[in-house]
């Protein structure tokens, strides 16, 4: 369940890219649905401009049977998308989670602490890392550019190498509206995990996602997004 929550945070970042002409700040709405299409859940996510950067907020709630999950995510990052800070809580079950993990550029570390009981660790950064909110922002931006971002860690607790590859246009529904997207599969590996993630953005200035699959024991559940 944690890998569900990290893929939907780095599925459902929104903010125009910042050399598009939109608001400075915008809310993207998903819905988590079972492979058979029944819904699982549904969250937001809010991003804005700030006078240092960028900032950006999640929430969400999914229930599986006999395993409820609230999570909320905050993440603050610089203008070029080099993450600052990122703070999560939430419940996993009957499990709490606190944390905040701070990202210092000029000493190339990160210093992720775990409230109740969880302490601190530290980990090795290059001198731009990124959360999994300011990740897909960075993407994004990349996509409008006609370019993909290189193979990099991408932080949401631990680190997750993280490898994006175009697999082509295709027409695909979204909103009751035949739309054409460009389709990536972006593979994720942790600690102690692999998976891979199809994601779906539409062909307009923002590259705004429209679409992801995320794989898990009985199938793939779908997350679908709106304004």
């Amino acid at each position: 369940m944690k890998l569900l929550i990290f893929v939907l945070a780095a599925s459902v970042a929104v903010a125009a890219p910042p050399d598009q002409p939109k608001s400075k700040s915008e809310t993207l709405h998903f819905t988590v649905n079972w492979p058979s299409g029944l819904s699982l859940g549904e969250g937001q996510l809010i991003s804005a401009q700030t006078p240092d950067g960028w900032s950006f907020s999640m929430n969400v709630e999914a229930a599986i049977p006999a395993f409820a999950v609230a999570e909320s995510a905050k993440s603050s990052a610089t203008a070029d998308f080099c993450s600052v800070e990122l703070e999560k809580t939430g419940t996993r079950g009957k499990r709490e989670i606190t944390e905040t993990t701070t990202f210092d550029a000029s000493k190339m570390i990160a210093t992720r602490e775990t409230k109740k009981g969880g302490g601190k660790s530290e980990m090795r950064i290059t001198a731009c890392a990124r959360d999994a909110l300011t990740f897909l922002q960075f993407m994004r931006r990349e996509l409008a550019a006609g370019k993909l971002p290189q193979a990099q860690p991408v932080y949401y607790g631990a680190p997750y190498q993280t490898r994006v590859q175009y697999t082509g246009t295709t027409k695909i529904v979204a909103n009751g509206e035949a739309i054409d997207a460009d389709k990536l599969t972006a593979t994720f590996k942790g600690p102690a995990s692999e998976f891979a993630v199809d994601m779906w953005f539409a062909r307009d200035a923002a590259r705004t996602p429209v679409k992801a699959q995320i794989p898990v024991t009985v199938g793939k559940f779908t997350v679908e997004f709106s304004r």
